[in-house]
């Protein structure tokens, strides 16, 4: 009986060579680390090295999150993600009317220099990559990371790491937007001008899947509206004059792994293709790095359970091996208690340690793409790529994503996945364990981590001695000047940097370009 897959494909029972009649390896395959990249963006992948370990995590206020990173640092972490708590995330600085009960809730409060300066205490900028799943405010965010890196002698051409800085799915899936589409474009585009000569080894954008999926869209959706959201970059870039093989080698990827493990695989695969083919095709790179879709891969925190919570151990285990047989070339791997709360300490070290098991104790780096070939994964593989293209085509009929965005296309697609999603959930035609199937008669008392309510005060107290500690003139003299530039034309972050460096806040420089730019509000369809 033929099962469907999670983005409607048919999954047949039993795959032979007629699944793959008239299919040619050499076009659909190539070789690893050679176009279309189908097998994978390097010769050896993991044959050489392992992806990088990274773990996501922040919270409370600067030197809570430190002590956390280190100990990450200590048990194996070769990777940081950092999560920024709310009011950071939307603009605002940790004393804001707006702010209060939110800080350092889901993230850590980062507001000025100073607390960049607590949240990286001890840890070696040239040797750890940084990633920074920030958005509206990724450039003052980064900024803050370079004038760190500048103090302790560390030269910029030594800083990796990714920001985010994808504004695009904020407007269909999170909402943690800040300015209107045009401004946020523009400030996209300013960040690569500006990474191109002062941050060269920086990922100036990483085009995020993961909360598209979170939200609900099927593995095709996550494909078709992540490369649709990237061509808009890529486009916004190329009409600010840059050449598409100045920018396109920074351009990173954000990708969800779910427990459809063979689905999954074939996603990754067929994103490499697709991606391949655009950039060489459409948007003429030469260079091929231009051409490889290099991308993070968190497991699926929507798939987590809060009923049974150990059980995610085994869901997060299945999720990290698909992102591997899949050729991530990073991995956050979920606690177990996710579902709950914050990680505490011994089930974000559980989830480093699953990352360590398949790295490993398993024979999974041993080969490069060992599905290659398969006509179940090949299968599945094409028939991604045949359905993302053409829901692709429909956001390019509809003027392409900005416009398919304002239209509320992206969002009605994913809101109805998620819907079907709830229905077979609750009808018990999906099985979820230890939910709808599989249930126990009394779950075993858990203690989350908490925040400490009384942090809120003390970054509140931190702003207000600093506020009162710098040179008021200089700073409303740097923020004027920054509000010059969003109202011109030349590239913001410049001024931006020397309003930080000035000890301007990360919520005084958010409002100035407010000032000039406005605020995003959503139209009925949005």
């Amino acid at each position: 009986m033929t099962r469907p897959s999670e983005s409607g494909l048919p999954i047949e029972p039993v795959y032979g060579p007629d699944a793959l009649e008239g299919w040619d390896p050499a076009e659909r395959l190539g070789e690893p680390g050679a176009y279309p990249y189908t097998r994978g963006i390097h010769p050896t992948m993991y044959t050489g090295r392992p992806w990088t370990v990274r773990q996501y995590a922040g919270f409370g206020a600067a030197a809570e999150s430190n002590a956390r990173y280190r100990q990450l640092i200590a048990h194996g972490t070769t990777g940081l993600s950092v999560a920024f708590d709310l009011p950071t995330q939307m603009g605002h600085d940790s004393d804001a009317p707006i702010a209060r009960g939110e800080v350092g809730r889901v993230g850590v409060a980062i507001d000025s220099l100073d607390d960049m300066r607590v949240l990286f205490d001890g840890i070696p900028l040239d040797r750890v990559s940084t990633s920074m799943t920030i958005n509206a405010p990724a450039a003052p965010l980064l900024l803050l990371l370079q004038l760190v890196a500048e103090e302790r002698g560390v030269p910029a051409g030594r800083l990796t790491g990714t920001v985010q800085n994808d504004i695009l799915k904020e407007y269909i899936a999170r909402g943690a937007y800040i300015f209107p589409p045009g401004p946020s474009l523009r400030l996209i585009a300013d960040t690569f001008r500006y990474c191109r000569g002062e941050l060269p080894w920086w990922n100036t954008v990483s085009v995020s899947g993961y909360h598209m999926a979170e939200a609900g869209a099927t593995p095709v959706q996550e494909i078709a509206f992540t490369l649709a959201n990237a061509v808009e970059y890529v486009r916004t870039a190329l009409a600010a004059g840059m050449d598409v093989d100045e920018f396109a080698p920074r351009v990173s990827f954000f990708f969800v792994a779910r427990t459809t493990l063979l689905e999954e695989i074939a996603k990754f695969r067929a994103a490499r293709r697709i991606w391949a083919r655009l950039m060489r095709e459409r948007f003429g790179a030469r260079d091929p790095r231009s051409l490889t879709l290099r991308f993070h891969t968190q497991t699926a925190g929507v798939q987590l359970t809060a009923q049974q919570p150990e059980v995610n151990v085994v869901r997060v285990a299945v999720q990290g091996l698909a992102a591997v047989l899949g050729g991530t070339q990073s991995l956050h791997t979920n606690a177990f208690d996710e579902a709950i709360a914050l990680p505490t300490e011994k089930s974000a070290r559980l989830a480093l340690r699953t990352q360590q098991v398949l790295a490993y104790e398993t024979d999974v780096t041993a080969t490069v793409d060992p599905f290659a070939g398969s006509y179940a994964i090949e299968s599945l593989t094409d028939g991604l790529e045949d359905e993302t293209l053409a829901l692709m085509g429909r956001i390019e009929e509809l003027g392409g994503a900005v416009a398919a965005i304002e239209q509320g296309f992206q969002k009605r697609e994913i809101e109805r996945s998620a819907y079907r999603v709830a229905r077979e959930t609750e009808s018990g035609e999906r099985v979820v364990v230890g939910v709808n199937r599989f249930t126990a008669d009394a779950e075993e008392p858990y203690e989350p981590l908490r925040v400490d309510p009384a942090i809120e005060e003390r970054q509140r107290e931190r702003l207000a001695a600093l506020r009162a500690g710098r040179d008021g003139p200089a700073v409303d003299a740097a923020l004027g000047a920054l509000r010059t530039a969003a109202g011109g034309t030349e590239n913001v972050l410049p001024p931006m940097k020397d309003a930080l460096r000035a000890r301007a806040t990360v919520g005084e420089v958010c409002g100035a370009l407010r000032a000039v730019w406005g605020t995003h509000v959503p139209t009925d369809t949005f």
